[in-house]
């Protein structure tokens, strides 16, 4: 199954789960001191209220006998305020037909009887509600039952405006979400630090696996924290095991080559002491024979390098070396070559694949060139990072566009009269495709043809 990057990275999958957890406990936190606290200020505002009651209830059970004042001077001029919200009432319940006081800020209303609703009393036989006052604003109302004996029986009830409740929630409300909020900040900020201390170690690794691969460094080094050292000591025995793939596979080959070389090399030397069609067949078919079995060895090579880790080459030093080889071959001819490819650009892969590549194209290029041969870097401004693409031109003949795509199939030669196997450019063709390149021929600015070789760069 071919790999897939996430879209999220593993830094951002800590934080944005910690933001959540963070937020989910601030807000379920927020919630339940909201509601703790509306529970204080309801018992608050009903200590007030009950010691109004109690006023009440003192007046009423007082003898008669007794020096009192008058019932429901309570010492708060709001009761005497029309409609001010505060209220009290009490009720007879025995006799023909209750008798009901009131304050004078009820104006002649009555406040609904808690005793006929189904609110049962607290631990202090005190009812407690909210109610529609008789201006349509919410109150908070206390009513007890009570019996003064010979007296009689009453409720008494005292209510206020809920809104002094309502402004205490406010204010706590705000006062709670302001320091949630830099509580919040805080703990992004700490969250930010502890992601970025946390994920260091294999932020680490990665860059050391990174060197690994452009051949900066041969293993893994460095000290890692407990849960990433298994790890890294497994990738440095994994690059191991790959290296000592690669050199049993360079052994096999080197055999290989060497078993079946020799035996060719016998066989046309005999065939060249001979005289007679026979001996010459046996020559050309042998030839042919090496040529291919140099192809197919040149192919497993490269499959087996392109799968090595760490392999870089410098581009421009194995430039200069070709150019110069051909340049000295192709003395006679006066053709010029050259390059202006940058020291910095490197080739992911080996340097003998590099060249394999680079010789072929140049030494097809020297042969069809009429005068010059250049080497440059393509740039483009859809350059893709990790790739680079050298385009090598010579100003000869060139190619039919028709006969461009043909002339990279193995074996085939469009002039039977030029010296060759007509196995360079598809042997080009190959490694690049080992390495996730490619190879395409087109026509050249200078008039002949041109070889446009992409490859993986560091």
């Amino acid at each position: 199954m071919p790999f897939r990057s996430h879209r999220y990275s593993l830094g951002a999958r800590l934080f944005i789960s910690a933001a959540v957890c963070c937020a989910l406990v601030l807000m379920l936190a927020g919630f339940g001191l909201t509601t703790f606290y509306r529970r204080s200020a309801e018992r608050g505002f009903d200590e007030r209220l009950s010691v109004y009651i109690k006023e009440l209830i003192a007046d009423l059970a007082a003898p008669p006998e007794t020096e009192r004042q008058a019932i429901g001077d309570l010492g708060e001029p709001r009761f005497d305020l029309p409609l001010s919200g505060w209220y009290w009432q009490i009720i007879r319940l025995d006799g023909e037909r209750p008798s009901i006081r009131a304050s004078r800020s009820l104006v002649g209303g009555q406040l609904p009887k808690l005793l006929d609703q189904p609110i049962a009393p607290n631990a202090r036989g005190i009812r407690e509600s909210y109610i529609s006052g008789p201006d349509d604003r919410s109150l908070r109302i206390l009513e007890r039952e009570i019996d003064v004996g010979e007296d009689g029986r009453f409720t008494v009830a005292v209510a206020a405006p809920s809104d002094e409740i309502d402004a205490d929630i406010r204010d706590f409300r705000l006062a709670l979400t302001m320091t949630f909020l830099l509580l919040g900040l805080a703990l992004v900020a700490s969250t930010i630090v502890q992601v970025r201390f946390g994920l260091r170690p294999l932020v680490r690794l990665g860059a050391a696996v990174g060197m690994v691969r452009t051949g900066e460094t041969p293993r893994i080094v460095g000290e890692y924290p407990p849960d990433l050292a298994p790890l890294a000591g497994e990738l440095n025995l994994l690059i191991d095991a790959n290296h000592e793939i690669l050199d049993r596979a360079r052994t096999q080959v080197g055999n290989l080559a060497h078993a079946l070389k020799t035996p060719l090399s016998v066989m046309m030397n005999e065939a060249e002491a001979g005289e007679g069609p026979l001996p010459q067949t046996v020559k050309t078919q042998a030839a042919i024979m090496r040529d291919q079995v140099q192809y197919y060895l040149d192919r497993a090579r490269a499959a087996a390098l392109s799968g090595a880790l760490g392999g870089v080459t410098e581009v421009a030093p194995s430039l200069d070396a070709l150019i110069r080889t051909f340049t000295k071959i192709s003395q006679g001819k006066g053709i010029v070559g050259g390059h202006d490819v940058p020291a910095s650009l490197r080739f992911r892969g080996d340097r003998q694949d590099l060249e394999e590549m680079l010789g072929n194209l140049l030494d097809n290029a020297f042969k069809w060139a009429d005068a010059t041969v250049t080497v440059s870097l393509e740039k483009t401004p859809g350059d893709k990072p990790g790739r680079m693409v050298l385009l090598i031109d010579d100003d000869g003949p060139g190619l039919p566009d028709d006969a461009q795509a043909d002339v990279l199939k193995r074996g085939r030669r469009l002039d039977e009269a030029t010296p060759g196997s007509g196995l360079g450019l598809s042997i080009v063709v190959d490694l690049a495709k080992l390495y996730g390149g490619e190879l395409s021929l087109r026509r050249s600015p200078l008039g002949g043809l041109q070889a446009r070789l992409a490859l993986p760069s560091v």
